[in-house]
């Protein structure tokens, strides 16, 4: 008697309905690597790949879950959560609970969509188990973020294969890492026991956008493409991973440096300074700082409006800007308090405004804020028209507005760009979201190759360029002293300043003990025995601090003055 053939399962047949791979995306469908990139150019198709990945594994394995992130929640709405609602059709699942973002499927297996804003909200899935986890743009993600997902990824149905994938461009802040395992298969600076690092765990699919038919032959998309700055044109449209190799601010992070406006309660009596890079043809770009004094970030978090939680999540977000004290996390930054913080709350960036119309537009978002002055590119002092120079242009409006006339900004590029990763590094300078340009720009600048200390000039620039004068010349406001091409730590912060600002902690973490030089022995070598960093960022850093004390611990007495 013939044996019938059983009927294949109906989720396998619907998904073939809906979804219609490109050959780049069945190969990494077909991939059996426990560790999946699918990565390169933009427009291949990886962040529909990543969905119908997880949603095969879920409705073919009954009663497993998977996982599916990305960095914010913005992001994930814009992407995952838009692809799940236009092409996955309500019949395909059992329910969907709208405030978990779970998706239950029809075999009892779940898929849930997430975000992990601060290095720490990783921990709200500790103790779960996920057959697949999907990190959509995975280089906006950190190494320990990633090491921690791993072991999250297990699966205690017989016969099941756990495994991770990736999809994602070059650039942002988890360039380096993501391409020292999947693209350079090393492990990366950081990655906890390297020695167990194995090469065939990692594929990486690298796709093009000629690997999408839907793009392939788009004129006008390829023209934006072609169109964009050279960095990112390189990155996006040919998937080179090499253009992003010597990223300068690399211990920026999203979670870490940033926050939500309404998270913060910024006094009105706490300085406030404006910090301009003119532009024309390219864009000016506008940052409104303020200076937090060291008593308000020594409480709890409420002294800043912050609500907190001991169970760090995706949706209760916490801040680790704030107090060591206060955090109860695992990893993530702990901090403490230091003497002032500088946070940056404002941005106005647009090209094509005359000066007089960037001034009305800078007085317009200032409203009735007490601004203590405005620091505006130097070049913009130079009298480039008939009429008045583009500072004294903006100064008249200013004026007219109840704000100061500007003033030249300090644009000693070197010391600046250290003081703002040192900044960063001791989580001295915090970013709100309303600056979008200047996060989205700080982790796609890199290193001059024939200046290591200094950033190559590229095309989006300008907000960085902006930012920087507001560090280097609003300092002083926050009491984090003078800034010049020797500048250390340890002697840019001050105990004098503003009342309530000031102080000496943050000095005190790049210097644990000071440098001690001998005569008899070249200066250089001395200094390379003591500089301990590994980065080549911090490197120069630590190389021009100990330089600095140097020459001042060998500058000549001075003689006694004569008397009579």
């Amino acid at each position: 008697m013939r044996i019938a053939r059983q009927p294949r399962p109906e989720s396998e047949l619907r998904i073939g309905d809906h979804y219609q791979a490109f050959p780049r995306q069945k190969e990494f469908h077909l991939s059996r690597a426990k560790y999946r990139l699918f990565g390169g150019a933009a427009g291949p198709g990886k962040t529909k790949a990543l969905l119908w990945e997880a949603i095969g594994q879920a409705t073919t394995t009954a009663g497993c879950d998977t996982l599916l992130l990305r960095r914010t929640y913005p992001e994930l709405e814009s992407s995952l959560l838009a692809y799940f609602r236009r092409d996955v059709p309500r019949k395909f699942y059992k329910s969907y609970n709208e405030s978990k973002h779970v998706v239950t499927w029809n075999n009892g297996s779940t898929t849930r969509f997430g975000y992990c804003r601060n290095e720490s909200d990783v921990y709200q899935y500790q103790g779960a188990e996920f057959l697949f986890i999907g990190l959509d743009e995975l280089t906006h993600f950190t190494l320990k973020q990633w090491q921690f997902l791993t072991s999250r990824n297990r699966c205690p149905i017989p016969g099941s294969r756990p495994s991770m994938a990736g999809a994602t461009n070059p650039g942002n802040i988890g360039h380096a890492w993501v391409k020292a395992l999947w693209v350079d298969q090393t492990p990366p600076p950081g990655f906890e026991r390297p020695e167990h690092y194995n090469p065939r765990d990692y594929d990486f699919i690298r796709a093009r956008l000629s690997d999408n038919p839907i793009y392939a032959n788009d004129a006008e998309y390829r023209r934006t493409l072609e169109a964009l700055p050279e960095h990112l044109r390189r990155a996006f449209l040919e998937g080179d991973w090499n253009v992003f190799a010597g990223q300068y601010f690399d211990v920026f992070d999203i979670g870490r440096h940033t926050a939500r406006p309404e998270d913060l309660r910024l006094e009105p009596w706490w300085p406030r300074w404006i910090s301009i890079d003119w532009g024309f043809h390219h864009p000016s770009a506008v940052y409104w700082h303020c200076a937090v004094p060291g008593a308000a970030n020594s409480r709890q978090p409420t002294a800043m409006g912050v609500a907190h939680s001991s169970q760090p999540t995706a949706n209760s977000r916490t801040n680790s800007w704030e107090s060591s004290s206060s955090s109860s996390s695992p990893v993530g930054c702990q901090l403490s308090a230091v003497s002032s913080r500088i946070i940056t709350y404002r941005e106005f960036v647009q090209a094509g405004l005359s000066p007089r119309m960037l001034a009305q537009g800078i007085a317009e978002r200032s409203g009735r804020e007490r601004i203590s002055e405005v620091f505006l590119s130097p070049d913009a002092f130079a009298h480039r028209t008939a009429e008045a120079s583009i500072a004294e242009q903006l100064g008249d409006v200013l004026t007219a507005n109840g704000l100061p006339r500007p003033t030249a900004a300090d644009d000693d590029r070197i010391g600046g760009w250290q003081l703002m990763y040192q900044l960063l590094e001791s989580d001295a300078w915090l970013i709100t979201d309303h600056c979008a340009k200047l996060i989205e720009g700080l982790p796609q600048l890199v290193r001059d190759d024939r200046r290591v200390e200094d950033i190559r000039k590229m095309d989006g620039d300008d907000a960085a360029d902006a930012a920087r004068y507001g560090l280097v010349s609003g300092a002083r406001l926050a009491g984090l002293g003078c800034v010049g091409a020797g500048f250390s730590p340890s002697a840019a912060i001050p105990s004098g300043g503003p009342p309530g600002f000031g102080g000496s902690d943050v000095g005190a973490r790049f210097s644990a003990s000071p440098p001690r030089f001998v005569h008899g022995m070249p200066l250089g070598e001395q200094i390379a025995r003591q500089v301990s960093a590994q980065e080549p960022t911090s490197q120069a850093i630590h190389y021009q601090r100990l330089e600095s004390e140097a020459r001042r611990q060998f500058r000549p007495a001075r003689l006694p003055r004569r008397r009579g």
